[in-house]
C-alpha cells in the first residue's frame, strides 16, 4: 500500500467532528493528561495547551504534587490533580485508584509527556489500560517505550490506542539501532502498529502515520523550527484533544500532525527558521482547523457526532 500525503485534500475527505452550538463543554470531550515529573514539569502545560487549542471541552491534568499549584496558576482552565511522587520525582503508581476513576470518565487519556522513569509509568499505564475501557489512549515518551517488557510486548489491546515515538524511542521499543529505524521508518512504524494494534506516528522531519490495518500516511512539510524542546508534548496534546472530540485514531493523528506542522510553518513565515518556542505552536491551531474545514464525522452506522 502506497503512502498517502496528509494535506488539505486528505483532511477534507476525513473531517473532524462538527460540534453545533447546542452542546456544552462536555459534548466536545474530556481529556485526562498524566504528565510532568519534578525535573520536567512544563511538559504537562504544553500538552494541555495542545489539547485545549484543538477543541477539547474539559481538561484534567494529573502531575507530581510539588508541581500542582504552579501548574494550576499557569493553566487555570484545567483541573489539576496533585499526585504522590516517587523518590526520583515521578508520579507514583499508588495514585492509580483515583486516576483510574478519572480515566473511566474521560474520552481520551494522554500519558507520558515529561515522565522519564519507565518502571512507575509502566505500572500506572497497566492499571489504567486494564481497567478504563472507555477512553482512547495516547501513549507518549516513556509510556510508549515501557510497552516493551522483558517478557514481550504489553499491548493495550481492545481499545483505541495511539503512540507517538521519535526514532530514538522507537529504537528502544524495537531494540534496534537508531540508524536502522531512520533508514526505514515506515517499516518500524508498521512493526510497532501490528505489535500494539495501535496507530503509530513515527515523528521526524518527514512524519509517517500508520495503522495496524496497513494504512500509511505521510506529512513532509514540518519545518526545522519544530525540532525544539517540548514540540512533541504539544503534538501529543493535540491528538488527545482531537480524539476526545470523537475523531477516529488515524484521523485524529493525521489532523494533529498537519495542524502541528502547519502551525510551525506559519511561525517560520513570520519569524524565521529558528527560535520557535513550543508554547507558541498551539496559538494557530483554531484558525487552521477552521481554514481547512472541519466537516462532520459520521458515526458508525449513521448519524453525525
Amino acid at each position: 500500500m502506497s503512502e498517502v500525503k496528509i494535506d488539505a485534500a486528505y483532511l477534507s475527505a476525513n473531517p473532524l467532528p462538527d460540534h453545533d452550538g447546542s452542546g456544552d463543554k462536555h459534548s466536545r470531550g474530556r481529556v485526562l493528561i498524566i504528565a510532568g515529573s519534578v525535573e520536567v514539569p512544563g511538559a504537562a502545560l504544553l500538552a494541555g495547551l495542545g489539547a485545549l487549542r484543538s477543541g477539547a471541552g474539559v481538561l484534567q491534568i494529573a502531575t507530581c504534587k510539588s508541581n500542582a499549584s504552579h501548574l494550576g496558576m499557569a493553566m487555570p482552565e484545567a483541573m489539576i490533580i496533585g499526585c504522590r511522587e516517587t523518590c526520583s520525582g515521578e508520579i507514583d503508581p499508588s495514585n492509580s485508584v483515583r486516576l483510574v476513576d478519572l480515566a473511566k470518565e474521560a474520552d481520551a487519556v494522554l500519558m507520558g509527556p515529561g515522565l522519564i522513569d519507565e518502571a512507575p509509568i509502566a505500572e500506572l499505564r497497566a492499571e489504567l489500560t486494564g481497567r478504563a475501557t472507555r477512553p482512547a489512549f495516547v501513549l507518549d515518551a516513556s509510556a510508549f517505550t515501557s510497552l516493551r517488557t522483558s517478557h514481550g510486548v504489553a499491548a493495550p489491546t481492545g481499545r483505541s490506542t495511539i503512540v507517538t515515538p521519535h526514532s530514538g524511542e522507537m529504537a528502544t521499543f524495537l531494540r534496534m539501532d537508531k540508524k536502522e529505524i531512520e533508514a526505514d521508518p515506515v517499516a518500524a512504524a508498521l512493526s510497532a502498529a501490528l505489535m500494539l494494534d495501535a496507530v503509530v506516528a513515527m515523528k521526524g522531519g518527514r512524519t509517517h502515520v500508520v495503522s495496524p490495518q496497513g494504512e500509511e500516511l505521510c506529512f513532509e512539510q514540518g519545518p526545522i523550527a519544530l525540532g525544539t524542546s517540548g514540540s512533541g508534548d504539544v503534538l501529543a496534546g493535540i491528538v488527545a484533544g482531537l480524539a476526545a472530540r470523537g475523531a477516529p485514531p488515524l484521523v485524529a493523528m493525521a489532523w494533529a500532525v498537519f495542524l502541528h506542522g502547519e502551525a510551525g510553518r506559519r511561525w517560520v513565515e513570520r519569524n524565521g527558521q529558528l527560535g520557535l518556542l513550543a508554547r507558541e505552536i498551539p496559538a494557530d491551531i483554531p484558525r487552521l482547523m477552521q481554514s481547512v474545514g472541519g466537516l462532520s464525522v459520521q458515526r458508525p452506522g449513521g448519524g453525525d457526532l
